[in-house]
């Protein structure tokens, strides 16, 4: 079959063997998958003397053989992946066991997948194979920032640092469906343009004054995954009391700030990464609830994905870049 691999430090389309279905997998056959940035990081963090690995985290398609002692699935079925591996029931922190599906585990950017029968989930019927396929990673990040970690309520204003990213992209409509008011920031006309169409309440520029242009809003919840570029700058328009949610670090990981203004302001500092299986299943309810869809910028074929790799790091994307296998 066909894959996307890292093979001694360079990226490559390859054949490689089929998997089969060992007791409790199933072999899902791939429609499409989802790049994320995490795909962009695991050339540096992985050696150049390793032996070929599938990437990807994300993807949807069609049960086509299933092993011994399946029971939650039949061949068909049409499924997601979900990459967030042994990671079931809700807790305050990932097990010990968690990982992420695309390493060192094979991952989605391949014709087939081998996987266990509880790292997947019946795609809804809403969706197409694309949005199916960017769903889980970004979409499981955003659902527990925003409603486990910031326990969003309805008539609050979360304020979102970067609007063109999939997560953010999630967060706006999650946040929209349940009442809250949601305002972006972003360099690109273009994109504060498309955070707006898509529900947004305000959009701003990331290079002017926050505080001018937030002076007569009240922000309960920042949800932050830019970094030390804009975490002081959160801290100076939330709230005294208010929460911010940080899931990831695109810029320096990194910060300074003064722990006397923290503690006197009484502001909740609180650290998410992905979710668990409980989190994307009523993350897959709201989007059916809500007929909501994922926003997907550009596909490319599997034979492509160098050029959806390059594409993505130069971050002009809004919301997701999907590969169509």
């Amino acid at each position: 079959m066909k894959a996307f691999v890292l093979e001694y430090g360079e990226l490559k389309v390859k054949e490689m063997d089929e998997p089969a279905a060992g007791a409790h997998e199933v072999v899902v056959s791939i429609r499409a998958a989802g790049l994320n940035r995490r795909d962009l990081y695991i050339p540096n963090r992985r050696g150049n003397d390793e032996e070929a690995l599938i990437l990807g985290s994300d993807g949807a398609g069609v049960v086509e053989s299933v092993g011994e002692g399946v029971t939650r699935f039949q061949i068909g079925d049409e499924v997601i992946i979900n990459p967030a591996l042994r990671w079931y029931d809700n807790s305050d922190a990932p097990p010990a066991e968690f990982d992420i599906l695309g390493m060192p585990d094979h991952g989605t950017f391949a014709e087939k997948i081998a996987i266990s029968e509880e790292q997947v989930e019946r795609k809804p019927q809403n969706l197409s194979w694309e949005e199916a396929a960017v769903f889980s990673l970004a979409a499981l990040t955003g659902y527990r920032a925003l409603f486990t970690k910031g326990q969003i309520k309805r008539g609050e204003t979360v304020f979102i640092p970067g609007a063109g990213s999939g997560v953010a992209t999630y967060l706006i409509s999650f946040a929209k469906d349940v009442g809250a008011r949601v305002i972006v920031s972003s360099r690109s006309e273009d994109k504060r343009n498309k955070a707006r169409e898509l529900g947004a309440d305000k959009a701003i520029d990331t290079n002017s004054s926050w505080e001018e242009e937030l002076a007569s809003e009240t922000i309960d919840i920042v949800i932050d995954s830019v970094g030390a570029a804009t975490f002081n700058r959160s801290l100076e328009v939330l709230k005294k009391g208010g929460r911010i949610v940080i899931f990831g670090a695109t810029t320096d990981d990194n910060v300074d700030f003064n722990l006397r203004n923290f503690f006197y302001g009484q502001y909740q500092l609180i650290g998410s990464t992905m979710g668990c299986r409980q989190e994307l299943q009523a993350a897959l309810d709201h989007i059916v609830n809500f007929d909501m869809h994922p926003v997907v910028d550009h596909i490319f074929p599997l034979e492509d994905a160098q050029s959806a790799f390059d594409y993505l790091k130069e971050g002009k994307q809004f919301g997701k870049v999907a590969l169509s296998i």
